[in-house]
């Protein structure tokens, strides 16, 4: 029997970066905030039966078998996941076609991970064989109803596709993402080159996870073991960014800008009067950055003040009682009128850096779509702009990624040419990860 140990919740920190000062009659106010959890899980820690609950979800449709180096790199990677997991992590695998059908443990539950359990586990997954089509909503919602049978903090899916959701329609995946949102988190992957990065990145992003290509299947192992890990290391489930606003203030939008973009604005909740909840997800030992942009009254006058936003967290209630010093002082952001020309107009840095990011995810998306529909001048323009920002920010791997679809002529202007023949896993590549960013660079 595994020797549990006692959770150890993380402790947040939450700290504002602004300019405070706008001209007279200036009235919006942007700010970086910094979220840091301290001293939460490790990934290797065997914790208590309950605390974390993960479904794994592996394409197994016809496609999977072409070549068949894809269907032989999902089961590896998938026992080298069940190898991850810790002791007492709940657990089911799930076969994805057409349907969805229960690979391991079955009759509707989740195993609880040991030695004899994750034996079993891999014992199974050689049971598995590519046949049938693709409609990924019943993956998810076989997923949900085995999550929802636990009471694990952390619930948590992995999904791996090779191919595109042909036998189902959009609507039908998007409700059912609808439905998963806010009851657990998932990672999803694409591996091979036919597989659509907006269904895969879309997926990731409506259950506040990570999504990414794995080109060639041999390096599937490798992905999956790192995924959970990064699972295994979280904590802290149902965080919440709650904003209040004063009367006549009003939020524009909260974007996460680290460590990847993701917009947040759509999903806000009412939180009592003019407050609202952003939901973050699962945290372990980590650090994201958010972009609050809010909109003060009009008719600010030279030397008024006034708070314009209050940002605090919103931590499960366990957790706040079992040490109420999880939960961080709020973050205050303030608007200033000032005459003061250089101080009204100056930009702070870490405002400066993430919208550069975000202009930088946008620029990419844009530049690979008029590529693709033959616009040779946007898309030079758009991946030019991509290359001058990735240049700026100090983003190298974003660098790496745009001199694979460019030649690049000058960085620093960002005058590049169009390569005439680009891999698409290349392409894919640099598409999917488009949204991923660099930290601003401390002092």
């Amino acid at each position: 029997m595994a020797n549990f140990a006692k959770p150890s919740v993380p402790r947040f920190a939450v700290e504002a970066y602004q300019n405070e000062f706008l001209p007279a009659g200036g009235r919006d106010v942007h700010a970086i905030v910094t979220v840091t959890a301290t001293g939460g899980a490790t990934a290797t820690r065997a914790v208590a039966p309950g605390g974390a609950a993960v479904v794994i979800m592996v394409d197994c449709s016809g496609s999977m078998e072409y070549p068949a180096a894809k269907m032989r790199g999902a089961r590896e990677a998938t026992a080298a996941a069940i190898d991850t997991l810790r002791d007492g992590t709940a657990f089911a695998v799930i076969a994805g076609t057409h349907e969805a059908r229960e690979v391991y443990p079955g009759q509707g539950r989740l195993a609880l991970a040991d030695a004899t359990t994750r034996a079993q586990a891999k014992e199974a997954l050689r049971g598995l064989t590519a046949g049938g089509g693709t409609a990924i909503g019943t993956w998810l919602r076989l997923a949900d109803a085995l999550l929802l049978g636990s009471s694990a903090t952390i619930r948590h899916g992995i999904l791996l596709t090779d191919g595109r959701n042909e036998h189902e329609e959009p609507a039908a995946l998007r409700a059912r993402l609808d439905a998963c949102a806010g009851r657990f988190t998932c990672d999803a992957r694409g591996v091979g080159t036919d597989w659509e990065v907006e269904e895969v990145t879309g997926i990731a992003s409506a259950l506040l996870g990570t999504a990414d290509i794995v080109a060639d299947p041999a390096h599937l192992t490798e992905d999956f073991t790192h995924m959970m890990e990064k699972v295994m290391g979280k904590e802290v489930a149902d965080v919440a960014l709650r904003l209040w606003t004063p009367v006549g203030a009003e939020i524009q939008y909260v974007k996460q800008v680290a460590p990847a973009v993701l917009d947040l604005t759509g999903r806000r909740t009412d939180a009592g009067p003019r407050a609202g909840d952003y939901p973050t997800g699962s945290w372990g030992d980590e650090s994201r950055e958010y972009h609050v942009c809010v909109r003060v009254p009009a008719g600010g006058s030279v030397g008024q003040e006034m708070l314009a936003a209050r940002l605090s967290l919103v931590l499960p209630g366990p957790v706040t009682a079992m040490t109420p010093a999880a939960a961080p002082a709020p973050a205050l952001i303030r608007a200033v009128w000032t005459d003061d020309l250089a101080a009204s107009t100056a930009i702070n840095p870490h405002v400066a850096h993430y919208t550069g990011q975000a202009e930088l995810a946008q620029a990419i998306q844009a530049g690979l779509r008029a590529r693709k529909l033959g616009d040779a001048d946007g898309a030079t323009a758009k991946l030019g702009r991509a290359v001058q920002l990735a240049q700026a920010s100090g983003n190298a791997d974003t660098a790496k990624l745009l001199a694979k679809v460019v030649d690049v002529v000058d960085a620093a202007a960002g005058t590049v040419r169009l390569k005439a023949t680009v891999a698409d896993a290349d392409e894919m590549t640099l598409d999917t990860r488009s949204t991923q960013t660099v930290r601003v660079k401390r002092s």
